[in-house]
Protein backbone atom coordinates (compact mmCIF):
# COMPACT_ATOMS: atom_id res chain seq x y z
CA UNK A 1 0.00 0.00 0.00
CA UNK A 2 1.51 3.21 -1.23
CA UNK A 3 -0.16 6.52 0.63
CA UNK A 4 0.04 9.74 -0.80
CA UNK A 5 -0.03 13.05 0.48
CA UNK A 6 -0.19 16.30 -1.23
CA UNK A 7 0.12 19.78 0.47
CA UNK A 8 1.03 23.72 -0.46
CA UNK A 9 -2.08 24.53 -2.34
CA UNK A 10 -3.70 27.70 -1.70
CA UNK A 11 -5.46 31.05 -3.58
CA UNK A 12 -3.01 33.08 -4.94
CA UNK A 13 -2.98 36.00 -7.51
CA UNK A 14 -2.19 35.65 -11.06
CA UNK A 15 1.49 36.22 -12.00
CA UNK A 16 1.66 34.32 -8.29
CA UNK A 17 3.91 30.87 -7.49
CA UNK A 18 3.16 28.20 -5.20
CA UNK A 19 5.15 25.41 -4.26
CA UNK A 20 3.26 21.75 -4.01
CA UNK A 21 4.51 18.75 -2.16
CA UNK A 22 3.57 15.00 -1.61
CA UNK A 23 4.87 12.63 0.60
CA UNK A 24 4.62 8.86 0.00
CA UNK A 25 4.45 6.47 3.05
CA UNK A 26 3.94 2.86 3.09
CA UNK A 27 5.52 0.68 0.64
CA UNK A 28 8.52 2.63 -1.22
CA UNK A 29 8.03 4.82 -4.25
CA UNK A 30 12.15 6.12 -3.72
CA UNK A 31 12.55 4.06 -7.56
CA UNK A 32 9.10 4.45 -9.02
CA UNK A 33 8.36 7.07 -11.28
CA UNK A 34 6.06 10.17 -9.82
CA UNK A 35 3.76 12.46 -11.52
CA UNK A 36 1.95 15.50 -11.03
CA UNK A 37 -2.47 15.67 -12.42
CA UNK A 38 -5.12 17.71 -12.01
CA UNK A 39 -8.62 18.65 -12.37
CA UNK A 40 -10.49 21.83 -12.81
CA UNK A 41 -14.49 21.49 -12.00
CA UNK A 42 -16.30 19.92 -15.01
CA UNK A 43 -13.40 18.76 -16.82
CA UNK A 44 -11.35 15.69 -16.92
CA UNK A 45 -8.15 14.74 -15.23
CA UNK A 46 -5.34 16.04 -16.89
CA UNK A 47 -1.68 15.67 -16.99
CA UNK A 48 0.85 18.26 -15.34
CA UNK A 49 3.99 16.62 -15.26
CA UNK A 50 5.98 13.54 -14.24
CA UNK A 51 9.62 12.99 -13.56
CA UNK A 52 11.74 9.44 -13.09
CA UNK A 53 13.51 8.59 -9.52
CA UNK A 54 16.55 10.03 -10.06
CA UNK A 55 15.11 12.88 -12.42
CA UNK A 56 17.15 12.09 -15.90
CA UNK A 57 13.59 11.97 -17.65
CA UNK A 58 11.04 14.44 -17.17
CA UNK A 59 7.74 15.45 -19.22
CA UNK A 60 5.92 18.46 -19.04
CA UNK A 61 2.22 19.38 -20.50
CA UNK A 62 2.33 21.94 -23.55
CA UNK A 63 0.53 24.08 -21.36
CA UNK A 64 3.11 24.25 -18.14
CA UNK A 65 6.32 23.89 -19.94
CA UNK A 66 8.45 26.64 -19.02
CA UNK A 67 6.57 27.74 -16.03
CA UNK A 68 6.15 24.99 -13.65
CA UNK A 69 9.47 22.76 -12.31
CA UNK A 70 8.82 18.80 -10.40
CA UNK A 71 11.43 17.62 -8.61
CA UNK A 72 12.47 14.87 -6.86
CA UNK A 73 13.32 15.00 -2.47
CA UNK A 74 16.84 13.78 -1.39
CA UNK A 75 14.85 10.62 -0.16
CA UNK A 76 13.39 10.21 -3.17
CA UNK A 77 10.23 9.95 -1.41
CA UNK A 78 8.83 13.16 -2.03
CA UNK A 79 7.78 14.92 -5.33
CA UNK A 80 7.67 18.88 -5.91
CA UNK A 81 5.87 21.27 -8.05
CA UNK A 82 6.87 24.46 -8.08
CA UNK A 83 4.48 26.56 -10.00
CA UNK A 84 5.53 30.00 -11.50
CA UNK A 85 3.32 32.58 -13.29
CA UNK A 86 0.39 31.17 -12.33
CA UNK A 87 -2.68 31.68 -14.53
CA UNK A 88 -6.56 31.36 -13.66
CA UNK A 89 -6.77 28.57 -15.95
CA UNK A 90 -4.59 26.85 -13.39
CA UNK A 91 -7.07 26.61 -10.90
CA UNK A 92 -7.75 22.77 -10.46
CA UNK A 93 -7.50 20.20 -7.95
CA UNK A 94 -3.90 18.91 -7.80
CA UNK A 95 -2.64 15.29 -7.42
CA UNK A 96 0.16 13.54 -6.41
CA UNK A 97 0.68 10.43 -8.19
CA UNK A 98 3.33 7.12 -8.31
CA UNK A 99 3.46 4.47 -10.89
CA UNK A 100 4.32 1.12 -10.56
CA UNK A 101 8.06 1.28 -12.79
CA UNK A 102 10.36 3.75 -12.84
CA UNK A 103 8.75 5.01 -16.80
CA UNK A 104 7.07 8.35 -17.01
CA UNK A 105 3.61 8.07 -18.92
CA UNK A 106 1.23 11.15 -19.29
CA UNK A 107 -1.83 8.21 -19.36
CA UNK A 108 -3.50 9.01 -15.56
CA UNK A 109 -4.75 5.25 -15.87
CA UNK A 110 -1.39 3.79 -15.83
CA UNK A 111 -1.04 5.04 -12.20
CA UNK A 112 -2.39 2.83 -9.36
CA UNK A 113 -1.25 5.18 -6.64
CA UNK A 114 -3.01 8.40 -5.86
CA UNK A 115 -2.98 11.16 -3.31
CA UNK A 116 -6.58 12.90 -2.43
CA UNK A 117 -5.58 16.51 -4.19
CA UNK A 118 -4.98 19.71 -2.88
CA UNK A 119 -6.58 22.78 -4.37
CA UNK A 120 -4.62 25.46 -6.25
CA UNK A 121 -7.15 28.82 -7.16
CA UNK A 122 -5.51 31.46 -9.36
CA UNK A 123 -7.35 34.72 -8.79
CA UNK A 124 -7.18 37.25 -11.54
Amino acid sequence: QVLLEESGGGLVQAGGSLRLSCAASGRTVTNNAMGWFRQAPGKEREFVAAITWNGDSIYYADSVKGRFLISRGNAKNTVYLQMNTLKPEDTALYYCAARATNVVLRTAALYPYWGQGTQVTVSS
